[in-house]
């Protein structure tokens, strides 16, 4: 009889954190829930930046949680969203808070790295799309416009490789949440430091990357229960890494939908592809675990239904005296005609907190659509348009490939959103199996157990992630014309395009 052998997952997402106790008896995973909490970004001196105080507290309560357990925890590994970073001084503090990406200096950032090197200078030395978000163009915001911040560091740590170093006290960078910043050179899995060094970047702040799965240290701290012994494991550190090591792809080439706050839409490959078509697509090239390569791109996802519930309940709508849940939202949403208004879900308008719902109205306006007005109306347009911004990466990936994916998967938040994934087997033309919602956590935890010969690898991981977890189908329903949606999105697009770069030229001229 195999002994149950249990680890710590912290998965930390964009709007929530959990710790959870993952354990394995030989042949499937049990995940059990420690510790949940809210947490988000908030304005400090003019910057939007995340709260870490709330986030080191809600993994120490976590940890402490397990702590007081029965079972003993062999090791804990932590996963975040990508891109964003803290400074490190020499003393071992921070410069100040993270920054958050959805901070509009990363606009400014990415423009002037543009201007300096080129859309497709920054592609071809790194494989990564070009998206506001990127750690770089906070980096080159750093150099133009907050110098004192680089001067005062000593070093930089993404999300998890700063709680793996609170932990552990290591310094590292984990490869997958490397491969987000736009400064990793993913043909080799180095550091990019010509890009780094022609922006101006001190490649001086830049730690060693490690492999998902390296073991850093024994836990700091006093532990005198269950985590007496622990040991820091590093996970696929990035979130997505995590729930696509979850994903029980039925086979190769299928697609994959990490759904949450982002979605990232992609298939996984052997390689990267770095070339001119792969550019024009916009994908991105992120590192995956066991030497995979995870070819995607980044849409919007649930952020813009977070903001619509967000501003709803300011607004006081509610539902038997409660906030909107999002089951409701999606019940109001299935009561609505569908295909009637489109939205980019990648516009930029959508990208920063605020009156989600009224920027939705704008834009349909400006587009000459006719105006949700109700909250099911406003929800239907984002879920609709989710679906079709699904569909326009699909074919992009195929068109780059050349595969044929048998399938969509979707793991995380997303897959428990059942008119979300009626709509994206809908609109893609492929069936959909959904889940697990915890992909996420039972990927880090997978990874560590790897680590620790319980599992043998990846074809090992999601054989025992599908004994673990159900899921559900989504068949392609007939009815609605999507083609005839996709490419009115698509004019969308092209119209939207047009007009901002016709916005640039007269700034410029002026």
């Amino acid at each position: 009889m195999n002994e149950t052998r249990t680890v710590a997952a912290v998965d930390l997402g964009a709007e929530s954190g959990r710790v959870a106790a993952v354990s394995f008896d030989g042949s499937a995973l049990t995940l059990e829930v420690a510790h949940r909490f809210s947490h988000g970004p908030r304005e400090r001196g003019g910057v939007l930046r995340w709260d870490l105080d709330t986030l080191n507290r809600g993994v120490r309560d976590g940890l402490a949680v397990l702590d007081a357990g029965a079972d003993p925890i062999i090791s804990v590994g932590v996963d975040t969203w990508g891109v964003d970073y803290a400074l490190r001084t020499a003393d071992g503090g921070l410069v100040d808070e993270p920054t958050c990406y959805r901070d509009p200096r990363q606009l400014d950032g990415m423009a002037a790295a543009v201007k300096e090197v080129g859309a497709a200078g920054l592609y071809l030395a790194t494989g990564v799309q070009l998206i506001p978000i990127n750690t770089i163009f906070g980096l080159v915001s750093d150099v133009r416009e907050h110098p004192h911040r680089l001067a005062a560091a000593h070093g930089l740590l993404m999300m998890p490789d700063l709680f793996h170093h609170l932990l552990s006290g290591a310094v590292t960078s984990e490869y997958t949440i490397a491969s987000t910043t736009g400064a990793l050179d993913m043909s080799t899995g180095r550091w990019a430091t010509g890009l780094l060094e022609q922006l101006g970047v001190p490649t001086r702040l830049l730690p060693e990357v490690v492999e998902p799965g390296t073991e850093l240290g024994p836990l700091r701290g006093e532990h005198t229960g269950a985590l007496r012994g622990c040991r820091v494991i590093v996970p696929a550190a990035h979130d997505t890494a995590s729930a696509v090591v979850a994903a029980p792809l039925r086979a190769p080439g299928s697609i994959f939908i990490s759904s949450g706050t982002w979605s990232l839409v992609g298939v996984e490959t052997d390689r990267p592809w770095i070339t001119e078509d792969a550019r024009a697509a916009n994908l991105t090239n992120e590192g995956g675990y066991a030497g995979t390569i995870r070819l995607l791109s980044n849409v919007m996802g649930l952020w813009l239904l977070q903001e619509c519930r967000r501003q709803w309940a300011a607004e006081g709508h509610v539902d038997e005296g409660r906030e909107l849940s999002y089951p409701r939202i999606a019940e109001l949403a299935a009561a609505e005609p569908g295909l009637v208004s489109l939205v980019d879900p990648d516009f930029t308008g959508f990208l920063a907190p605020g009156d989600m719902p009224g920027r939705i109205r704008d834009y349909c306006a400006r587009s000459g659509q006719p105006v949700p007005a109700g909250i099911g109306a406003v929800a239907r347009c984002v879920i609709d348009s989710l679906a079709l911004g699904y569909r326009r990466v699909i074919e992009s990936v195929v068109a780059i490939t050349g595969g044929a994916p048998p399938a969509v998967h979707i793991v995380g938040g997303g897959s428990g959103h059942t008119l979300l994934c009626q709509l994206t087997a809908d609109a893609t033309g492929l069936p959909v199996y959904a889940g697990p919602v915890e992909a996420t956590a039972l990927g880090n935890a997978a990874v560590q157990l790897a680590a620790l010969g319980e599992l043998a690898g990846l074809t090992d991981i999601r054989a025992v992630v599908s004994a673990s977890a159900r899921t559900a189908e989504y068949i392609p329903r007939p009815g609605q014309d999507w083609a005839s949606a996709a490419e009115r999105l698509a004019e969308l697009i092209r119209a939207e395009t047009t007009s901002r770069s016709q916005r640039c030229v007269t700034e410029e001229s002026q």
